[in-house]
């Protein structure tokens, strides 16, 4: 009996051996291997993060050195005092005023 799609191009094209062989390398690449597509987009994604993460905390450096050259000056740091901690002089009193909708944050 003689098959009636020898002769077909897309019987030609699927009876190849390297055309089976490039699907299966594709396939493998694609989803089976350790280095798989999808494995380096969730690490591309990672490192991405990553950098921004790493730029957020260069710039909070920056900002937190500007900060420690500020609180040199002893003016600074009972400045500092007084609004993070509410801390006061001996002789002084301090009042907190809310309003409605207001909080203090610390």
């Amino acid at each position: 009996m003689k098959n009636p799609y020898k002769n077909k191009p897309w019987f030609k094209f699927l009876s190849n051996k390297y055309v089976w062989v490039l699907l299966f390398f594709v396939t493998w690449m694609g989803f089976l291997d350790n280095y798989s597509y999808f494995d380096h987009r969730f690490l591309d994604n990672q490192i991405t993060e990553l950098e921004d993460n790493a730029t957020y905390y260069q710039d909070e450096i920056k900002k937190d050195e500007e900060q420690i050259k500020q609180l040199k000056n002893p003016e600074q740091i009972e400045k500092y005092a007084r609004e993070k901690y509410f801390m006061k002089k001996d002789s002084e009193d301090i009042y907190i005023i809310e309003f409605e909708g207001d909080s203090i944050t610390q």
